[in-house]
């Protein structure tokens, strides 16, 4: 009988595994996309599957072959992702990574050399690994001056057209300054909001989607995602 639970409960447990990360069947060729971001891409103060890359991977379930991992932390800023981006590119070996970083550095006022550099190495790495890049635009509140918030929100339209990659303007764009459709924090965007910003990022990704190429996707590890 301890034999026959051992036995149940590791089916069990390599059973979860696989569905905390899979959105197609096993064995099926596929796309393998990564989200790779902080809190507004982690789902912070929104229930379970509310937040847009939980969105984004139904659509995806109903309307292409997709195998979608979300490896966004909260909190994260774009030099914690450079210290992660490596492993997590040989650990799940993505086609397609969309990359949602900067918000917090620029937030913290770092400076604009520095979240330039880091995000810029985070994409060569993805383009090293003969991953497509996508990266996702963000833009800082008024308060923080025009000189500082421009030079910020120029870092992303100049990164893409350096490296080739695609680009979401604004992951925020049609709310970023609308306060009914953010948390009490006012950073953060609320469950009304996520549907736009699904259709924000769907709008270039759908694109790139129609020439990704198609492979399996990496086993499916214990790894932390937001």
């Amino acid at each position: 009988m301890k034999k026959f639970l051992i036995i149940l409960l590791s089916f069990v447990l390599s059973a979860a595994a696989v569905n905390s990360h899979a959105t197609a069947a096993p064995g099926t060729a596929t796309t393998t996309i990564m989200v790779f971001g902080d809190s507004l891409s982690a789902g912070y103060g929104l229930p379970q599957d509310a937040g847009w890359v939980s969105l984004l991977k139904r659509r995806l379930q109903t309307q292409s072959q997709a195998y979608l991992i979300n490896n966004s932390v909260s909190g994260e800023t774009a030099h914690g992702g450079r210290k992660r981006i490596e492993q997590a590119l040989k650990t799940y070996r993505p086609d397609i990574v969309i990359v949602e970083l900067g918000g917090n550095d620029g937030l913290r006022g770092a400076s604009i050399e520095a979240i330039r550099n880091d995000l810029e190495a985070i994409i060569e790495a993805c383009l090293r690994n003969k991953a497509t890049v996508l990266l996702a635009g963000m833009q800082l509140p008024p308060n923080y001056g025009i000189t500082y918030t421009q030079k910020f929100q120029d870092i992303y339209p100049q990164l893409a057209k350096l490296h080739g990659v695609r680009l979401v303007p604004f992951l925020l764009d049609g709310f970023g300054d609308k306060r009914e459709f953010f948390q009490a924090d006012g950073i953060h965007p609320n469950a009304q909001a996520q549907a736009k910003i699904v259709e924000n990022v769907w709008k270039i990704l759908r694109t790139m989607l129609a020439s990704a190429p198609n492979r399996l996707p990496a086993a499916p590890v214990a790894a932390k995602s937001g």
